[in-house]
């Protein structure tokens, strides 16, 4: 199995022949990301094979809030009744159909929480929250312990204090 690595995008990675299935997430990475590099609006990282420069995956991290009320009232009881809290967004997340089915979306997300996690050490975040593209990523994000967000089907988020408890030995 070949060794990968996962860094930031940058001009040196082949995104051209990306495709995992979804034009939104192919077009994205393809046509999108490198504004959103430049503008500030979401990091975009990438895995590679160690020596290749294709992407075969990648996922982007943003700030956002979140709002108290969409919490479950057992969270919301127990936090600051400010009416929106610092969370980490995962805005994308996408393998290429070569590797689909190889764990690499769990390497993937592993990776995002743990930067989320790290950063909340020096910039405040109280959870990681997706908004998941379908049912399959429904599935995939509640298998990992997201717990959906409280009128939002597609929305789901990982409490930081459990995410410390994922990354932490």
């Amino acid at each position: 199995m070949p060794k990968f690595r996962i860094t930031t995008l940058n001009k040196q990675y082949d995104r051209s022949s990306f495709s995992c299935g979804n034009d939104a997430l192919d077009n994205y990475l393809t046509r999108q990301a490198s504004q959103d590099i430049k503008r500030k609006t979401a990091a975009v990282f990438v895995l590679t094979e160690h020596d290749k420069a294709e992407v075969k995956a990648y996922y982007t991290l943003s700030a956002t809030t979140l709002l108290l009320h969409d919490l479950p009232e057992s969270l919301q009881k127990k936090l600051p009744k400010y009416p929106s809290l610092p969370a980490t967004l995962i805005g994308r997340l996408a393998v290429d159909k070569t590797l689909q089915g190889e764990g690499i979306g769990k390497r993937l997300l592993i990776d995002a929480l743990y930067r989320a996690w790290d950063h909340s050490r020096e910039i405040a975040s109280m959870a990681v929250i997706v908004d998941a593209i379908d049912g399959d990523a429904i599935l995939f994000y509640k298998h990992y312990h997201f717990l959906s967000l409280q009128g939002h089907s597609h929305k789901l988020f990982l409490p930081m204090k459990e995410i410390e408890q994922l990354v932490m030995p």
